[in-house]
């Protein structure tokens, strides 16, 4: 009898998500985080609305498609332990979200959704990759060098933190940090094949932008231009102010086999948007290929964050 108590004791608790009840809790909860979601980055730059719609959206396709799955294997996980079901759990979720994300992103790619405009309402570019690069990597340093696997844990942590905070607004400093987080993780996989010159110190650390406008032009400068080279190639940031105006300049190799990998276009387009909602006209965004280089430039106006504001933020 005591051995039949602590089996029942150590078995994994799962609640009967093929309910209406459990699943009308499951939406109820799932509204209310997209609603702080949204709430919390709310920003001139960004449409209340729009945002609150893409939000619950994905958040409804990852809670109803988790429902779904836990529902079906309900029987088999509960016969789990606490620890081994626990887990079973954490892995079905996370399966559930890289899959729902790695759609999304291919839908938004389509010609229907680019040509109606709707792009802007997608990832810009499959982030779902690289939490599944980061964490192969982070395995493989769990073996050979564990203090550097957990600071590529928090590394990993803090970009996507930025990711979906999304607070519309950052200054630039913030922005370089986050290209730097993401070089980080991508030189752990790279190593050697990848080079960064950063040229960026005569930009002004308080200038306001739009934040992830740097980060992902870093990111396909890498994914386009360094990965298929098997020699890998550097990838050059620089950015200068003149006359009131901000230049940033990314550069990458070219891919050595062109068509094999889909173009900038999406993310571009995200970027260009992100940078019209925040300056209007007077901000411009242009790219293509140059020589041996695919170059994209970005020049806005210079917006600096107030002095007392930008120090209380340092402090």
């Amino acid at each position: 009898m005591k051995t039949e108590d602590a089996a029942r004791s150590d078995a994994l608790y799962l609640p009967d998500f093929c309910t209406s009840r459990a699943t009308l809790a499951m939406v109820l909860i799932v509204e209310l985080t997209a609603l702080v979601l949204t709430l919390a980055r709310q920003s001139a730059a960004i449409d209340f609305w729009t945002d609150l719609a893409r939000t619950s959206m994905f958040l409804l396709w990852i809670g109803l498609a988790g429902a779904a799955l836990l529902c079906a294997l309900r029987l088999r996980l509960s016969r789990l332990t606490v620890a081994a079901g626990s887990t079973a759990v954490l892995l079905l979720i996370s399966a559930v979200i890289a899959a729902v994300s790695l759609c999304a992103y291919l839908f938004g790619r389509t010609p229907l959704v680019v040509e109606s405009g709707g792009a802007a309402l997608f990832p810009a570019s499959p982030r779902v990759f690289i939490l599944f690069n980061s964490m192969n990597t982070i395995a493989a340093l769990t073996r050979s060098n564990p203090p550097r696997a957990e600071e590529a844990v928090q590394d990993l942590a803090d970009l996507f933190r930025a990711t979906l905070a999304d607070k519309g607004t950052i200054t630039l400093a913030e922005e370089l940090e986050v290209a730097r987080t993401y070089q980080r993780m991508e030189q752990l996989r790279l190593g050697a094949r990848l080079q960064v010159e950063w040229r960026t110190d005569a930009l002004p650390a308080d200038a306001l932008v739009p934040g992830l406008v740097i980060q992902p032009l870093l990111e396909n400068a890498i994914y386009h231009g360094i990965e298929p080279r098997p020699e890998g190639g550097t990838v050059t940031i620089s950015g200068e102010v003149a006359a009131g105006l901000v230049t940033i300049v990314v550069r990458n190799p070219l891919d050595p086999l062109p068509g094999q990998r889909e173009g900038h276009r999406l993310a571009l387009a995200n970027i260009r948007e992100r940078l019209s909602l925040m300056y209007g006209e007077r901000a411009l965004m242009k790219s293509g290929r140059f020589d041996a280089e695919y170059i994209v430039t970005l020049r806005f106006p210079l917006i600096e964050k107030p002095a007392q504001v930008a120090a209380a933020a340092r402090a």
